[in-house]
């Protein structure tokens, strides 16, 4: 006689991803789905989990990542299944790899250099490189970079699109959105989308409205500017009656510590006026960039080659000396000291990953921005930093919110081959254990059905998921098993290549293990998530 079921996972504490308090139960899982769940589930099963003592919970869905950038070339997604992701939302910040034109995909390759150094690029629609995407372990929702628009039909063009270049960047918005691509993402914090004014921002997501899409926006100013380019967000909300993701939620600089709870105070009040806006962030003091982008935005004009050209003049250092004396490092803010900022990756320099500036600009004998422009020139523009600028209160703040998300803004990376190289950041491989250790087990700040509502059900909404983020009969086989007692992240800037611990983390993918007792099976079950013409994602 036949099992009736593929999977049966007995006797673990459910917490459905509704932010409900988590209830004794059973879940059975059959042809990629769940089949019931039940305080008691007395079926047969091919195969038995026993979760006495565990968690079960959704699969985490990781709303903003970039792993399109790593996916193609570590497919078994490493970094981030180990932490109970299964579904992952990349093409973030304006920057995705597709459509790819003929005669620019160096200049994509270019631009791209410093955070997707490995990743070939080649000629595409963004149909093709949907349909040509790799079996990977998780599931990805695509977004269509807005920089990268811009970028195949404009280049680096410091100035507002004529009404042809206008409808050129429809058209490939359009065929992008007709795919299935989540949304239209941002990243109006960098040359050639920090050159968008708000009347061709509002004529995008008039598109990304008219296909019941999403808009994913990595502000124009997380520092300084921080409350009036999250006013800016909430605006084409308010003027397009789309979906706004503010992603990576932060206030950075000294001078902006303190404000996240304005920030969230001003989402609060928008979703009060109906409209749709939602934020999210990860939990740690230090974000990434590209190194180049630390640098005031007229020093990027021209592409990646006139910028390296250009950083060998004493005048431009002069001039990038007193701007950042000024204003701080662009859409960072002021830092207390160049050791702030740490190298991450460096393709060209591999000796160097993880020092700092300012430890690199001692042992020179020289002012640290002439380290930065020689480091840059040298690196061919690739570099990419840890920058230490948030405040610990202010990420309290953003966690225990209700209203903020749950995003890694990192790509999925492992502990071997070609994607270890370097030291990235540590929320590559600690984002979600952070949340649940540290903050609901150490800290007691939140709830841990409210950390796992933030991580599924409502991101699941957020994303108009039609059948992930809960733990519901006829939903997706999305299942994450963990001992909360023992899901600790264990990734630090000077090792950041440590998976989460957990002996008994196990992570279910469509139906599929894919993480059995923290042992990767080696399944590469997920799949392309395709947006529908009613918004719905499946």
């Amino acid at each position: 006689m036949s099992a009736r079921h593929d999977i049966l996972i007995r006797g673990g504490l459910l917490f459905d991803g509704t932010g409900a308090a988590g209830k004794p139960g059973d879940i059975a899982i059959r042809d990629g789905r769940i089949a019931a769940v039940g305080a008691r589930i007395d079926d047969t099963a091919a195969k038995l989990i026993d979760a006495h003592g565990l968690a079960v919970a959704p699969g985490f869905i990781d709303i903003k990542t970039h792993s399109d950038f790593t996916l193609p070339i570590n497919p078994k997604a490493e970094s981030k299944v180990r932490q109970g992701v299964t579904t992952e939302i990349v093409g973030h910040c304006g920057f995705s790899v597709a459509p790819a034109l003929p005669g620019k995909v160096e200049l994509l390759r270019d631009y791209l250099s410093a955070s997707a150094p490995w990743l070939p690029f080649k000629a595409t629609t963004f149909s093709d490189y949907l349909a040509s995407f790799p079996t990977t372990a998780v599931n990805a929702g695509m977004l269509v970079g807005h920089n990268t628009l811009r970028l195949m039909v404009m280049g680096m063009e410091n100035r507002a699109p004529t009404s042809a270049e206008l409808e050129a960047m429809i058209a490939l918005l359009e065929e992008a959105l007709d795919a299935g691509a989540l949304g239209l993402s941002s990243g109006l914090f960098t040359a050639p989308g920090s050159y968008a004014q708000a009347d061709e921002m509002i004529a995008l997501c008039r598109v990304v409205k008219r296909y019941n899409a999403g808009y994913f926006t990595h502000i124009r100013d997380e520092s300084n500017k921080v409350l009036e380019a999250v006013e800016e967000a909430i605006a084409i909300a308010s003027a397009c009656d789309v979906h706004v993701e503010i992603v990576h939620l932060k206030c950075s600089g000294l001078d902006n510590w303190g404000k996240a709870a304005r920030v969230l105070d001003m989402i609060a009040a928008a979703k009060l006026r109906g409209l749709d806006v939602d934020c999210d962030a990860y939990p740690y003091a230090a974000g990434s960039n590209p190194l180049k982008n630390l640098m005031p935005q007229w020093v990027q004009a021209g592409g990646v080659e006139a910028m390296l050209e250009r950083l060998t003049h004493k005048d431009t250092r002069a001039r990038i000396r007193a701007d950042i004396a000024r204003h701080g490092l662009n859409n960072w803010g002021r830092i207390p000291s160049w050791d702030c900022v740490r190298i991450s990756i460096s393709p060209n320099l591999l000796q160097h990953a993880g020092r700092t500036i300012g430890a690199l600009a001692a042992e020179r004998a020289e002012d640290p921005i002439d380290t930065v422009a020689d480091y840059l020139v040298a690196d061919e523009g690739a570099t990419r930093v840890l920058v230490t600028s948030i405040s610990e209160d202010d990420i309290r703040d953003i966690v225990r919110s209700p209203l903020a998300l749950v995003g890694s803004d990192g790509n999925c990376v492992a502990s071997y081959g070609t994607v270890s190289q370097g030291m990235p950041h540590p929320r590559f491989y600690g984002t979600f254990p952070r949340i649940i250790g540290h903050y609901v087990g150490e800290l007691g700040l939140i709830a841990l059905e409210l950390a796992v509502h933030k991580m599924t059900g409502a991101t699941a909404r957020a994303l108009k998921l039609k059948d992930r983020g809960l733990l519901r009969e006829g939903y997706r086989a999305d299942v994450t098993i963990f001992d909360p007692a023992d899901f600790k992240d264990r990734a630090t800037y000077a090792d950041p290549h440590r998976y989460p611990s957990g002996k008994r983390t196990s992570v279910i993918v469509n139906g599929t293990v894919v993480v059995e007792d923290a042992t990767h099976t080696g399944a590469l079950p997920g799949k392309v998530l395709r947006r529908d013409r009613n918004g719905g994602v499946g």
